[in-house]
């Protein structure tokens, strides 16, 4: 097998074993094979989980009834539940220990899978009682993103996204309220899925917010999560929230997006979205703004609104028996709701009714909605040091989703430097799941990202930074060994954005430029390259003034970092941007 672990595809498994090119046993040997190589890294993921020898006797048990001629849509496919949704023969803990029980039977969706072939491997692990968006709030552990481990997995399904993600699983099925289930998806580079609210089961889910509450699904791509959609959705009469809804399936063309999105300081994240709308635009959608006001202002309801004191009710009577067994920040939460008022109630259900009728009218105009998933991604440490400002901030764009009764599914759209995953959320109105996921398939079919190897060698992946040069650190210039002393790696040569003036400075030795922003300059030639975090530092802190680094922004849009330089450069400087760069610069004295 190898450091590195692909991942798995539910629909190529599926269709592999039922037609008899592999087996579902010799599937399972190689998931065994998988977890074994995995443990070392991301025990985390998991809560609990089967033995080697059952998950064999299962897909003994599957490959039966494929040669007794069964057809099975999920044959031999291996997959694994979120901890706060019960099957048979785990114990539920909701991430909590001391809540835990033994349910007396699957939720309606495991057995469903079950029943279609699928392989259970075990149950994993999420932010206790399905409360977070980074997956740090465990006592189990805190799984970390499968590229670059000191960053956060996302949560609350947590363990479903890494162990999807690192090829453990084919799908795995999760929860989302309000986007448990897409912003993991968004850093692990998967599909993330979250279905009309009703549209399948939450028989035999431990409650979050019981009139939002989704399960979800994550998978390796749309196709897949259209096949476990065709297996669970339908509806429940033993679910007292179970809708039969119409679907909406008329082709999407139609694009809401937002042109002020906050980034929260991430400029790689604001790059990728960029380059997204640009191939949205080069996919043939029509792309139209909207006032994206509204819907943040329903998001903030969520936690800042009544809606907290459904958290409450799910818990209420462990939260009075057992206080201390629930994670400090957790408890936090859900204590909050003890103080809410029925009128504060009401007025947020009349809030929200104004909301929803601005989105309503908002669909007349669009047929999906265009958002980030999430602005930025955080380190396990900055979330730990900030458990409820950074947790908020992943939920801008997902927060409002359930509480206006949106369909909604992420897709990758590229990495940031880091390596971590940056996806994109298209969301459309209730009953618009197949729509959407076919305009999911859509975009993957025009979309191809390099995806960083699973290193399973490597502790932490170093994080990168690119930074441009413009002048002395050129290749072949004299400065330019402050840089292959450090192993810096040559990615491109390109100019900045049309936004640039170059001076040569005054009583410089060697020779440096002064790059000065400016909206009437020119592109201007730079070279970029990639430094690890502690060579980058340490270059950074050999910068003479009045230059700096700072940000730079390229002619394809991109920001990185860069040399700039303080107004006082300029003084006695000679203006060069018609050289178009410092080498023309340099040959124009030589000649």
């Amino acid at each position: 097998m190898g450091a590195a672990l692909e991942r798995l595809s539910a629909s190529h498994i599926a269709q592999a074993v039922r037609s008899g090119q592999t087996t579902a046993l010799a599937v399972i040997e190689g998931v065994i094979e998988r977890l074994s190589a995995y443990d070392t890294l991301q025990p985390q993921a998991w809560i609990s989980r089967a033995e080697g020898d059952t998950l064999r006797q299962k897909a003994r048990e599957i490959d039966a009834r494929v040669a007794a001629g069964k057809h099975l849509p999920l044959a031999g496919v291996p997959f694994a539940v979120k901890d706060n949704i019960d099957a048979l023969g785990f114990e539920t803990t909701a991430g909590c220990p001391d809540y835990a029980y033994w349910p007396s039977q699957n939720a309606r969706l495991v057995q469903r899978a079950l029943d279609a072939g699928a392989i259970l491997v075990g149950k994993t692990n999420l932010d206790q009682f399905a409360t977070g968006l980074n997956g740090s709030r465990s006592p189990y552990g805190a799984p970390r993103c499968v590229f670059n481990r000191a960053y956060i997995s996302g949560g609350s399904s947590s363990g479903s996204a890494v162990a999807t993600a690192a090829g453990l699983v084919a799908f795995a099925f999760g929860t989302d309220t309000a986007g448990s289930g897409r912003v993991p998806a968004a850093f692990n580079h998967l599909t993330g899925f979250k279905p009309t609210k009703g549209r399948w089961s939450t028989t035999g889910l431990v409650p979050a917010c019981r009139t939002l509450d989704c399960i979800s699904v994550f998978t390796e791509a749309p196709e897949d999560a259209a096949l476990i959609d065709n297996v669970v959705s339908g509806y429940d009469p033993g679910d007292d929230f179970s809708r039969d809804l119409a679907q909406i399936e008329h082709p999407m063309q139609r694009i809401g997006v937002a042109a002020q999105l906050n980034w929260c300081g991430d400029i790689h994240s604001e790059y990728l979205y960029a380059k997204a709308l640009e191939r949205l635009k080069q996919m043939g959608f029509d792309l139209i703004e909207i006032d994206l006001a509204p819907l943040s202002a329903a998001a903030a309801l969520l936690y800042s609104g009544p809606w907290v004191a459904e958290r409450t009710a799910a818990i209420k009577a462990f939260l009075k028996s057992s206080p201390g067994s629930i994670d400090p920040t957790v408890r936090s939460i859900v204590e909050g709701g003890l103080t809410v008022s029925a009128v504060e109630t009401f007025d947020g259900i009349y809030q929200l009714a104004g909301f929803k009728r601005y989105a309503d009218q908002m669909w007349d105009q669009i047929d999906a909605l265009m958002l980030p998933t999430t602005p930025t991604i955080y380190r396990v440490r900055e979330m730990l040091a900030q458990p409820f400002a950074l947790n908020a901030n992943l939920g801008l764009y997902t927060n409002f989703v359930n509480l206006l009764d949106m369909a909604a599914i992420a897709v990758p759209a590229g990495f940031r430097p880091n390596a971590t995953g940056f996806g994109i959320t298209f969301m459309g109105p209730a009953g618009t799941d197949r729509a959407l996921l076919t305009l999911a398939s859509q975009w993957r079919g025009h979309t191809t990202y390099p995806v960083p190897e699973l290193d399973l060698t490597q502790e932490f992946r170093m994080d990168t930074i690119k930074l441009s040069v413009v002048g002395a650190h050129l290749e072949g210039m004299p400065l330019h060994w402050q840089l292959t002393s450090r192993n810096a790696k040559f990615v491109e040569k390109t100019t900045t954005a049309k936004t640039y003036k170059l001076f040569a400075m005054a009583n410089s030795v060697p020779p440096k430029p002064a790059l000065i922003h400016d909206e009437e300059g020119a592109a201007i030639e730079v070279e970029v390259y990639e430094l690890d975090a502690a060579a980058f530092g340490s270059f950074v802190a050999e910068v003479p003034p009045p230059l700096a680094i700072g940000t730079v922004m390229l002619a394809s849009g991109e920001q990185v970092k860069g040399f700039v330089a303080e107004p006082r450069a300029t003084k006695d400087a000679e203006e060069i941007t018609a050289l178009g760069g410092w080498r023309a610069y340099m040959a124009k004295l030589k000649s």
